[in-house]
């Protein structure tokens, strides 16, 4: 009897470790709250909320229940402002670390702070853990106030990014995740070499996106959106579930199949997958990402909190090269424009130096007159073949630099055009791109005048030529299968009603 007992207690243990770790705070939901992470959760809608940027939250970094101290650091603005925050959270560290170590040598706490610091070891208050805590400390810089900044940016993108998700059947809170990667900041650059909305890498984007030193549509809020949408659906196809498929966002699809085949669900990959890169980032991304959908939501109906208002603009690709100059003096508008509403449009294509690529997604104001415009693009400005680089073999002695001033290019161009990286690294015998500016080669034959008609000027959805839908000039548009009427129609400026008209289709067609 007493030891079929304690095989009965056993499995009681067993099964409430099971609940502890694998159990849900929201049952049913596609984005469900492990008990695991729900410190995790709440520690980040205090960042994206409560502390500023002016705050520094001392804290625990496998327990984020613990937080030690809010330090209250100088503006960033003030002079010395680096060397000051450094030395304050130095004096704020080691006056808790100390705590710890008198804790972790088995002495009580004396004043009131220890016993603020000890109670919250509460359940736990052992040597070893105060040990390892005194290993575990990290500072968590406060982003209320950029957070708030990324929230008025979001309006401009936030209903297009939706509808993509929409259009692919996935679940719209993921249009938040800008929030967690770059705060709506289109130019946003990272440690890792990750830029734009979505914070794509080269490595990672170049599957679903053109990226080259001409072109580069990470920058393209559309094109890196459905990316995006593309890149997150296939790692729920292959992983199964949200909060899995998210992490892979952040630490890489096979690692986290690794993980899948290892331990089986989330609760139990946070709570005891190890590896190198996997750390407080990636164990930390799906957490961040809820509380950012919760924060932003209540930010959202914040009454007093003005958005932006949304993108309207026509968009088209260009079906042969073309000189950004000239495009730019055809349709009319500044360079500051044209920069601004194509940002994928990179370095000497933008500058006029080299043409912009045939097939390029092109932005331009959405008035009566561009539309008309772009249905007939002149023949002057069209090129069948983009402007030729020379070429040079590297000798002894050259640098990067040297041979950018002797072919009088920006050293930027040279490294951009042949991927040089960072420290713009040259190998003796390597053969290298020259960038030519377009004025200096000799112009290719123009094609014929291009209407919209024969162009396909109007396409704005990337994707397999199976369906075609007409717009106002007969225009035939390649549409993805799974596209709806309301997904294509506001892209082209257009309205859903004549596209309804001109294709006899029911309000009810998928």
């Amino acid at each position: 009897m007493p030891i079929m007992i304690r095989k009965i207690t056993c499995l009681l243990l067993f099964s409430l470790t099971f609940l502890l770790i694998d159990g849900r705070c929201e049952a049913g939901s596609r984005f469900p709250i492990y008990q695991i992470i729900a410190p995790n959760v709440q520690f980040w809608e205090k960042i994206y909320g409560i502390y500023t940027s002016n705050q520094g939250v001392l804290h625990d970094k496998k327990d984020l229940s613990i937080i030690y101290a809010v330090i209250d650091f100088v503006p960033r603005r003030t002079p010395g402002a680096g060397t000051i925050n450094a030395q304050l959270e130095k004096i704020v560290r080691m006056r808790h670390e100390k705590m710890l170590e008198k804790f972790a040598d088995g002495r009580t706490p004396s004043t009131e702070e220890e016993k603020k610091v000890y109670t919250l070891f509460k359940g736990k208050q052992r040597p070893a853990v105060f040990r390892e805590a005194c290993e575990n400390m990290r500072v968590q810089t406060g982003l209320k106030n950029t957070f708030r900044k990324g929230v008025i940016r979001s309006g401009a993108y936030m209903p297009l990014i939706k509808k993509i998700m929409r259009a692919r059947n996935l679940p719209v809170e993921l249009a938040y995740l800008p929030h967690v990667e770059s705060s709506f900041n289109l130019s946003a650059h990272s440690k890792a070499a990750a830029v734009g909305l979505w914070q794509f890498t080269k490595h990672t984007g170049r599957e679903y996106m053109t990226i080259n030193e001409l072109v580069d549509e990470r920058f393209d809020v559309y094109l890196s959106s459905l990316a995006a949408a593309q890149f997150l659906q296939e790692n729920y196809r292959q992983l199964g579930s949200w909060p899995l498929a998210l992490t892979a966002y952040n630490y890489g699809r096979a690692g986290m199949v690794r993980a899948q085949e290892q331990w089986g669900t989330y609760p139990r990959i946070i709570a005891n997958h190890q590896t190198g890169i996997f750390k407080f980032a990636s164990k930390n991304f799906y957490s961040e990402f809820i509380a950012a959908v919760r924060v932003a939501r209540r930010l959202e109906n914040d009454r007093s909190l003005v958005k932006n208002r949304p993108w309207i603009n026509v968009t088209f690709r260009l079906p042969k090269y073309a000189p950004a100059t000239e495009l730019r003096k055809y349709f009319g508008i500044s360079e500051e424009e044209f920069e601004r509403l194509n940002p994928a449009i990179r370095g000497s294509a933008l500058e006029g130096r080299k043409y912009i690529p045939k097939g390029t997604l092109v932005r331009l104001p959405a008035t009566k007159r561009i539309r008309k415009q772009i249905k007939n693009i002149p023949s002057r400005l069209l090129y069948a073949q983009q402007v030729r680089d020379k070429e040079y073999k590297v000798k002894k002695g050259d640098t990067a630099l040297s041979i950018a001033i002797k072919y009088k290019v920006s050293l930027k161009e040279l490294v951009q055009a042949n991927d040089l990286g960072k420290k713009a690294k040259v190998r003796l015998g390597q053969t290298l791109r020259i960038p030519v500016p377009a004025s200096a080669s000799t112009p290719v034959v123009a094609v014929k005048s291009v209407s919209a008609s024969s162009s396909k000027a109007m396409v704005t959805l990337e994707a397999t030529p199976k369906e075609k839908v007409q717009v106002k000039g007969k225009t035939d548009l390649p549409v993805q299968k799974a596209a709806k009427v309301k997904e294509v129609s506001p892209a082209l400026a257009d309205s859903g009603n004549s596209i309804l008209t001109l294709n006899k289709l029911s309000k009810r067609t998928p």
